[in-house]
């Protein structure tokens, strides 16, 4: 039987448990290869000793009338009828080899119809055996061949019963049904794999998705985390580095510093919190706290103010929140990106933040910022944020560009849409 591809890489649990046995050997050996003796021939299973001595009963029943015939057939020699006789006798014994060498029996069993009637039996089955085992092309080779041979053997050996044209009729058409019959079997049996194999990518697709599906909730996860995290602890950077150089500070700056750093722990605290649960529960974006939109752009600016940034607001949306909330949301996070990066990339430059639009033309938001004074050390990661922003503008249906201005800051500009 053909071999149909196995993906070694993909474990395969053992195909039919407790009923291997009611199954061909050459289908377990397709559905398990590695269950067989390597490099061995698959071992008979119990529907394989049935069935292989039913083929060799039915040869010998066949080859019993074969050779009652060939006795009785006026037309033929005692010395050749024993012939006969012998030679479908050794036919009907190498039936137990059909499965080892189905081509190279049906290719023997040719000339041995020819000359002997007891043969018969053996040769459909040989016939038979190559048809279910092996691909189409030897079976047309040995059946045309088959076929081809039947008028010279009548016309040599004929029936005493049946005249010529209908002895060569019945048997070319019997020789017919007997590929047909094995080719149907072929066909069952290879449906069979094929539908293991559909199963089997179906699973791996299956399995695929669900990586694929987490992959992007992790990748999603984690833009969150960068947008969220990354601005409370900036602020966390600042205010607990003002204290370390500042020990003499008034009471009331470290009071007020301490709590600006408490609020800000406790909040990404909060968040954190919140983007696990959305991890475990797998809700969305919307549960939990309500997510800040363009409206909570004014405390946001205040908290950048609070942490000793120079920060300028510059809101031409009349009324914020009739903003969507995606739009608002999106908007919101480019501007917590903006502020972080220039806290982080050019502490002391002035920023500036610039947001406007009306329903129909869309939302378009620019954060910009003066050049640092002085030498800045370089951020490990830098440029991360800005890819998942402009993921983000990019899902949202806008567009996001950043880069430095010519006086040497550093500006990200974006336009979503506002329907």
């Amino acid at each position: 039987m053909s071999t149909v591809s196995d993906d070694a890489t993909v474990p395969e649990s053992p195909a039919f448990p407790g009923r291997r046995r009611l199954l061909p050997s050459a289908v377990i050996h397709e559905f398990t290869p590695d269950a067989g003796r390597p490099g061995r021939r698959p071992r008979r299973t119990a529907h394989d000793w049935i069935v292989d001595f039913s083929c060799f009963l039915l040869a010998v029943l066949v080859g019993l009338v074969g050779a009652d015939a060939v006795t009785a057939n006026p037309h033929v020699p005692h010395s050749l009828a024993v012939v006969d006789q012998w030679l479908g006798a050794l036919a009907c014994a190498a039936v137990w080899l059909r499965r080892r060498w189905p081509v190279g029996l049906a290719v023997a069993t040719i000339p041995v119809g020819l000359v002997s009637d007891t043969a018969g039996g053996a040769c459909m089955i040989a016939l038979f055996t190559l048809a279910v085992h092996r691909p189409f092309r030897y079976v047309a080779w040995v059946g045309g061949i088959t076929i081809a041979l039947i008028p010279f053997y009548f016309w040599t050996r004929p029936d005493p019963e049946l005249p010529y044209a209908v002895a060569v009729a019945v048997f070319v058409l019997l020789t017919a049904a007997v590929v047909g019959w094995g080719l149907l079997v072929r066909s069952k049996r290879q449906l069979m794999l094929s539908l293991r194999d559909r199963a089997r990518r179906a699973e791996t697709e299956a399995r695929l998705r669900a990586e694929q599906a987490q992959r992007l909730a992790r990748e999603a996860i984690a833009r969150e985390m960068h947008d969220v995290l990354a601005h409370r602890l900036t602020l966390l950077s600042v205010h607990a580095g003002a204290l370390e150089f500042r020990p003499d500070a008034p009471r009331e700056e470290v009071a007020r510093a301490a709590g600006v750093i408490r609020e800000s722990a406790h909040e990404a605290l909060q968040d954190l919190r919140e983007i696990i649960g959305v991890l475990r529960a797998g809700d969305s974006d919307d549960a939990g706290r309500p997510q800040p939109t363009l409206a909570a752009l004014d405390t946001l600016v205040a908290e950048s103010r609070e942490a000793g940034m120079k920060v300028t607001l510059d809101s031409r949306v009349t009324a914020p929140e009739t903003v969507p909330a995606s739009v608002g949301r999106t908007a919101y996070r480019i501007a917590q990106e903006g502020l972080t990066n220039a806290r982080k990339h050019a502490p002391g430059a002035e920023v500036t933040v610039s947001v406007g639009g009306v329903p129909g033309e869309g939302l378009t938001m620019s954060v910009r910022n003066s050049p640092p004074d002085g030498e800045v050390p370089h951020v490990p990661g830098s440029g991360q944020g800005l890819i998942g922003l402009a993921e983000r503008a990019n899902l949202a249906g806008g567009r996001l560009e950043h880069g430095p201005e010519e006086d040497g800051g550093f500006g990200v500009r974006a336009w979503l849409p506002w329907r």
